[in-house]
């Protein structure tokens, strides 16, 4: 779990690592989660933050808690989770570069182009890993 994030409770980085656990399918929808106990050990955090970074994900509806079993990944958590992160994506990248595109006086035409060019290298790059790893 990557927890390190600057200028970010700890609370919220342990509830953000978990999220990224659930997106990439580490965590699946009915899996259970690692205990508090697990995490505070593994990260050496006091049990007690570990339970407000869990609590926030019941309260946002990604975990939910089966008394006396542990916690688990909601169903539905991550397709909440994808919208979660594509509206901030839109917010946080998406506009604030097409802010900086205008003052930057680029066209429409040439911001795709360029979308287009570094999604393209990336694609190229991923299939040369992938053709690696198969060797």
């Amino acid at each position: 779990m990557n927890v390190m994030f600057e200028n970010v409770p700890i609370f919220a980085r342990i509830s953000e690592g978990i999220k990224d656990h659930i997106l990439s399918g580490d965590l699946p929808e009915g899996s259970q989660l690692p205990s508090t106990t697990q995490i505070s050990r593994e990260y050496d955090i006091n049990i007690a933050t570990v339970n407000k970074a869990v609590n926030v994900l019941v309260g946002e509806g990604i975990a939910f808690k089966k008394r006396g079993i542990g916690m688990f990944v909601c169903e539905g958590a991550v397709q909440k989770l994808i919208e979660e992160r594509r509206q901030s994506f839109k917010q946080n990248y998406i506009v604030n570069t097409l802010k900086e595109a205008k003052r930057l006086r680029y066209t429409v035409d040439e911001i795709r182009a360029m979308v287009l060019e570094v999604y393209e290298q990336q694609q190229q790059e991923e299939q040369a890993r992938q053709q690696e790893q198969g060797q």
